[in-house]
């Protein structure tokens, strides 16, 4: 899995958090919280913002 891979990090997180709002995560405890999924083997320096932002929107259609 790597930063791409944006609907399975978001599943991933759902998992992990169940009752997290993905709103309400800082972009910095985001990026952690991918690096340290199981098996999530990108490169921390290759996210930015946009990504970041499109793995909370993920997350957040997972929720729902």
């Amino acid at each position: 899995m790597t930063w791409t891979d944006v609907t399975d990090i978001a599943i991933a997180l759902h998992e992990r958090f169940p009752e997290q709002d993905p709103l309400e995560v800082r972009f910095t405890d985001l990026h952690k919280w991918v690096t340290e999924i199981t098996g999530f083997t990108g490169a921390p320096d290759q996210s930015n913002e946009k990504i970041l932002e499109a793995i909370q929107m993920a997350w957040l259609d997972e929720r729902e």
